[in-house]
């Protein structure tokens, strides 16, 4: 039986206090039921889906998306070619509620093809919407965008923000592995990707293949999945490995992307590409002594580097705010720039 992560009640929130600190300080994910069962979007789907998309309409900018489209063969898997080259969909661009209402009107024609439309702004698309459709926890910088389609099954990858999923019509299964399991998932190429992140190509596989991934084998079992309904919310920590399925034959999830833990402008994923540029094909021996100072002053797994000096002699290892946070990125600036 698959494990399925913590969950608590939404209604047991008592503010934003709590929420940082109970589900988003300890960076794992939690099932939020009914965080959202007030909205008005929720409300007007559970009384049928013309309701609404008639809601919809209300907010409609008139927006040109870009939806996926699948043959029916492909089941709602949108996925690579053969060999990694090409997609198994293409794309067109239509209005939001022009494919909308093409996924309402082939609902029950198994023939038809099967739309998926992702990742769209709600701020440009529906204008007005999230004012009446708010989650009061999150930061202003919090982004939405809105992901609607019939059966799907996207790939598991990752994201490099915190993420609040909220489901308004149908049904999510979203099957999710730690960031630490990383080198046992097979990431496919970074650059050819179907939307933006690399995806698993062992958890994405609907048999994986022991043969070509023995080591996702180790972490099969290791899956947490998480069912939801709607009104239901999902807190996904950033860098967790997600694969997501719509299982209704008609689904609408609204997401907010931000970074939770956020001192400043620079995400810590560029660190990440930086690093790989300046260390990563250096020899073994001198990536070892760098991972001893990354240890040491980044992740700190011994404590404060100078927890030794009184605080006052910190200096640049002090708290990044106030002053911190820009002396240190002045001095990198410049030495980026070869001062």
């Amino acid at each position: 039986m698959a494990r399925a992560p913590r969950e608590i009640a939404g209604r047991d929130l008592s503010g934003v206090e709590q929420f940082h600190r109970d589900i988003l300080e300890p960076c794992r994910p939690v099932v939020l039921r009914g965080l959202i069962d007030a909205w008005p979007a929720v409300k007007a789907a559970r009384r049928s889906l013309q309701d609404l998309r008639q809601y919809f309409e209300t907010f409609d900018a008139g927006l040109q998306i870009e939806a996926f489209v699948g043959d029916p063969v492909i089941a709602g898997k949108y996925y690579y070619g053969a060999d990694l080259q090409g997609f198994n969909f293409e794309r067109r661009s239509m209005r939001f509620l022009e494919a909308i209402g093409q996924m309402l009107e082939t609902l029950e024609r198994p023939e038809s093809a099967t739309l998926y439309v992702g990742s769209v702004p709600v701020p440009q698309c529906m204008p007005g919407f999230m004012a009446a459709n708010s989650v009061p926890l999150l930061p202003q910088s919090a982004g939405a965008r809105i992901w609607i389609g019939h059966r799907s099954n996207v790939s598991s990858h990752y994201d490099t923000f915190d993420n609040l999923a909220c489901v308004v019509a149908g049904k999510r299964r979203f099957t999710l592995f730690a960031p630490e399991q990383i080198g046992k998932l097979y990431m496919g190429p970074i650059d050819h990707t179907m939307a933006g992140p690399p995806v698993s190509l062992a958890a994405s596989a609907d048999v994986p293949d022991p043969q070509r991934f023995p080591r996702f084998e180790e972490i099969r079992a290791e899956a947490l999945v998480a069912e939801l309904e709607p009104g239901d919310a999902l807190y996904l920590p950033k860098l967790w490995w997600h694969q997501v399925e719509a299982v209704a034959p008609f689904n609408v999830l609204v997401n907010h992307w931000w970074d939770a833990f956020s001192a400043g402008p620079d995400a810590p994923y560029t660190t990440l590409l930086l690093a790989m540029i300046s260390i990563a094909e250096r020899p073994p021996a001198e990536r070892q002594a760098w991972r001893a100072f990354f240890d040491h002053f980044v992740f700190r797994t011994e404590g404060h580097p100078l927890r030794h000096l009184p605080e006052a002699q910190h200096g640049l290892l002090g708290p990044l705010k106030p002053d911190n946070y820009g002396h240190l990125r002045a001095r990198i600036m410049r030495l980026l720039r070869g001062g």
